[in-house]
């Protein structure tokens, strides 16, 4: 077979039309704009020994570091190949975020190259912390390579890209989760039909959205994706943005068409939407063909790089100053509680680790310190504030007479509500998060995290007006936020649809002389009077969560828990 070079780990069984090799044997062609054409045209798409050696001309032609592992650095960490058999059973790194390597129509001992070739990457490329991408695209690639160590090259080619204002692949979680953000608001804009149909639909947008780059690079026939991929190698990153966008208005041509009454969807877990999306992404070549998805996605008008790299460079700066930077990995936390030392009159020991699995992996190999309680230091504010200040993080554990229990991780020392005078002003950050234990297990975290699209709903109020929410008896302290400085955020974000309005969705923590307050905008989700005795609980913008327990109850016992560095001396 011609393709024998190239193909080594193909299974051409698998390969259907595309095992037969026709049209063009070669490509002459220098000018960027005739490739452009040639590529969305499918020039090569016949011929897989034509598509390998144009892929390889491609990747040779991207701008890189000086330094950048190439084939030979391959074959000397990795030897003789011939002597040493791969195997799928070594785990891929942390930084693909548990991403699989899919098959397409590789051979079944493929995969364990594939696996091989990644790990390879992750020993040269230290500084990648976030590339869920990687394997379907090490998989592709495979497909067009001669052996390993060519696969290898072209992967770090594409890694090491240094071309200004191109971006070939996201290699770091804040990248990534700004690119889910782009994703949304490209998807308001150019498929707006669709888009409310996911808000209707999906209980949480922003976690649909997640998926974005899988649906491309990972859920879509091999058939499919190397059409994608000849466009991508020549174009860039915009492509995979634009297929998305066209995945989203067929999925949505797919669900009107099968459902009577399209208008009438009812909300529905998040989980449930996101795997309906990927079953008709996988099944899509049984509607539609490589070319009509082509074409789809170059029908969009006015779509530009330029407004892209605007977009993601708001939403990076957006959740750079939210903090949000890394993802937190809370597989594996455990809690090492010394059962002989620990003694919560609120909370049992296993509860107290379901509560650790939630908190920052930086503070999860602290253990819990109590530094106060109502049933040992008495029920003043006063002294919940002369035990609590000079700490941070703080868990705040709440019993009530009926029963319930409830409370929230606090990331920022109390004594910060001084810097408000006398007036009642929020502070914390977005790692801030509410909780129910009893009558059953709830987390509630930041409503910018968990999901975006409710804050473009909420009216703008102004502070006063969330004061007086805060009850009757809040006398004339008025609530206000820290000022944030002129320039602060990209004026872009005044447009944008996840827009927020940070006096409502911020307001974190808040506490004066006769309350403590825990989240805020049109209500709190906890407010504690000054005798630490009675308390409300609602819905309030900044954690979109429902009442912890009765709205107005009765405090049993209060506790706050403090953070003990374990390796300390």
């Amino acid at each position: 077979m011609a393709e024998e070079e190239y193909g080594s780990f193909v299974d051409w069984n698998k390969m259907g039309d595309l095992a037969k090799s026709s049209g063009p044997t070669k490509v002459d062609c220098k000018d960027l704009k005739e490739f452009k054409q040639m590529a969305r045209q499918g020039y090569w798409a016949k011929n897989h020994k034509l598509r390998a050696q144009v892929y390889q001309q491609l990747i040779k032609a991207i701008p890189c570091r000086t330094v950048t592992p190439d084939a030979e650095v391959y074959r000397d960490i990795m030897g003789n190949a011939t002597t040493k058999k791969p195997s799928s059973h070594i785990p891929l790194p942390d930084f693909v975020d548990g991403s699989p390597v899919p098959r397409y129509c590789l051979k079944t001992e493929a995969v364990a190259s594939a696996h091989q070739i990644i790990n390879c990457v992750a020993g040269q490329f230290p500084d990648i912390s976030h590339c869920p991408s990687l394997p379907a695209l090490t998989s592709l690639l495979l497909h067009f390579s001669s052996d390993e160590a060519q696969c290898f090259e072209h992967v770090s080619r594409i890694l090491a890209c240094n071309e200004p204002g191109k971006r070939l692949l996201d290699q770091t979680f804040l990248a990534y989760e700004s690119s889910c953000m782009t994703f949304g608001d490209l998807a308001n804009k150019y498929c707006t039909a669709a888009h409310k149909l996911i808000v209707a639909t999906a209980q949480d947008v922003l976690e649909v959205y997640s998926d974005w780059q899988r649906w491309v690079l990972g859920d879509l026939p091999f058939s499919h994706i190397v059409r994608i991929l000849d466009v991508y190698l020549v174009e860039g990153y915009k492509v995979l943005y634009r297929v998305a966008i066209a995945l989203l208005k067929f999925y949505r041509k797919h669900k009107a068409g099968g459902q009577a009454n399209p208008g009438g969807q009812q909300q529905q877990d998040s989980a449930k939407v996101r795997a309906d999306i990927q079953a008709f992404i996988k099944g899509i070549a049984s509607t539609v063909t490589p070319e009509k998805l082509l074409e789809k996605a170059f029908s969009i008008r006015l779509f530009s790089r330029k407004e892209i790299t605007l977009l993601q460079l708001t939403n990076e700066k957006s959740l750079q100053q939210k903090g949000i930077t890394v993802k937190q990995k809370r597989r594996n936390v455990q809690l090492a509680l010394n059962p002989d030392t620990f003694s919560s009159e609120i909370v049992s020991s296993k509860e107290m680790r379901d509560i650790w699995s939630w908190i920052p992996e930086r503070f999860a190999l602290c253990q819990p310190q109590l530094l106060f309680t109502t049933s040992t230091h008495g029920c003043s504010l006063n002294r919940f504030y002369q035990h609590c200040e000079g700490y941070e993080p703080t868990l705040l554990l709440i019993r009530t007479t009926d029963g319930d229990v409830c409370g929230a991780f606090l990331t920022t020392d109390w004594e910060e509500r001084k810097r408000g005078g006398n007036k009642l002003s929020f502070f914390g950050t977005g790692e801030c998060f509410v909780f129910r234990l009893k009558p059953e297990i709830e987390r509630y975290e930041w409503v910018v995290i968990r999901h975006p699209e409710l804050a473009s709903s909420i009216k703008t109020q102004e502070l006063e007006d969330t004061a007086s929410s805060e009850g009757q008896n809040a006398d004339n302290n008025s609530l206000e936020q820290p000022e944030k400085p002129a320039g602060d955020l990209s004026p872009f974000l005044s447009a944008r649809h996840f827009n927020l309005n940070s006096k409502n969705t911020s307001m974190f923590m808040a506490g004066n002389f006769d309350s403590i307050i825990v989240g805020g905008g049109e209500g709190n989700a906890l407010y504690i009077d000054s005798e630490l005795n009675h308390g409300r609980t609602g819905r309030c913008a900044t954690f979109d969560n429902p009442p912890l327990c009765a709205e107005t109850f009765q405090v049993s016992i209060l506790e706050v828990w403090g953070f003990q560095d374990a390796m300390a001396s």
